[in-house]
């Protein structure tokens, strides 16, 4: 039954995966009217923002974008940060918006970039379980069923959390972009609604990635009851 959720949910993922990429592969061929790159429209925005701590540098990699809240910096693809087009902008300014978010101590945020220790130790612990499992490792017979799989659930369950906390991160952060790009005139009306466009599609990925995480969480449980009977 777990093989079938995880065959379906990497299916569902393969497809948004591939419409994302479609997306800013479209997006990144049209050029935004202003011609400014995805470096300064971060750093715009992050100055409309009265946001001056932060640094804009570019990080190897294709859709490796994203904010780091340790060091301050806001890390865009090579691609986006020296493009002029409407997917850099959009990506650019995404990013920025968890800058903004983190000046602002968005309780979401905050939320998240604290519960990252405790995710990645319980990513780590269960595939050591289920390794161990696997082999019939001596140690898992070690206690009974019902305490692994309460272990299971229990590690499950803050990941799952993680990945249902991150949503409105994500969505906030691209209302955040999108807001400040149509109200400072950075891209036209048809240009925002290509970045929106982008965003969407980027953020579906995080909905499926709770949903397959839930679903996962929701099957254990169902193990669990099944093995107190």
């Amino acid at each position: 039954m777990l093989f079938i959720i995880l065959i379906f949910f990497m299916l569902v993922g393969f497809i948004v995966q591939t419409r994302l990429k479609n997306k800013f592969k479209k997006y990144s061929k049209i050029m935004i009217s202003n011609g400014l790159t995805g470096k300064e429209i971060a750093e715009k925005m992050l100055h409309d923002n009265n946001i001056y701590d932060v640094k804009v540098i570019s990080t190897p990699g294709r859709l490796t974008d994203h904010y780091n809240p340790a060091d301050k910096t806001v890390n865009l693809s090579e691609s986006v940060y020296n493009s002029n087009s409407v997917a850099a902008a959009a990506v650019a300014a995404h990013e920025c918006g968890h800058a903004v978010q983190h000046a602002q101590a968005y309780s979401w945020l905050q939320f998240r970039s604290a519960m990252v220790p405790m995710v990645n130790f319980s990513s780590r612990a269960i595939n050591i379980i289920f390794l161990m499992m696997l082999f019939g490792a001596f140690a898992v017979h070690l206690f009974p069923f019902t305490t692994v799989l309460w272990t299971v659930v229990i590690l499950q369950g803050a990941v799952t959390l993680f990945t249902v906390v991150t949503l409105p991160v994500e969505y906030d952060a691209s209302n955040r972009a999108l807001v400040w790009l149509e109200n400072t005139g950075t891209t036209t009306r048809s240009e925002h609604d290509q970045a929106k466009d982008a965003l969407n599609a980027a953020a579906n990925t995080y909905l499926v990635a709770a949903l397959a995480s839930l679903t996962q969480l929701a099957y254990y449980v169902m193990l669990l009851m099944g093995s107190r009977d």
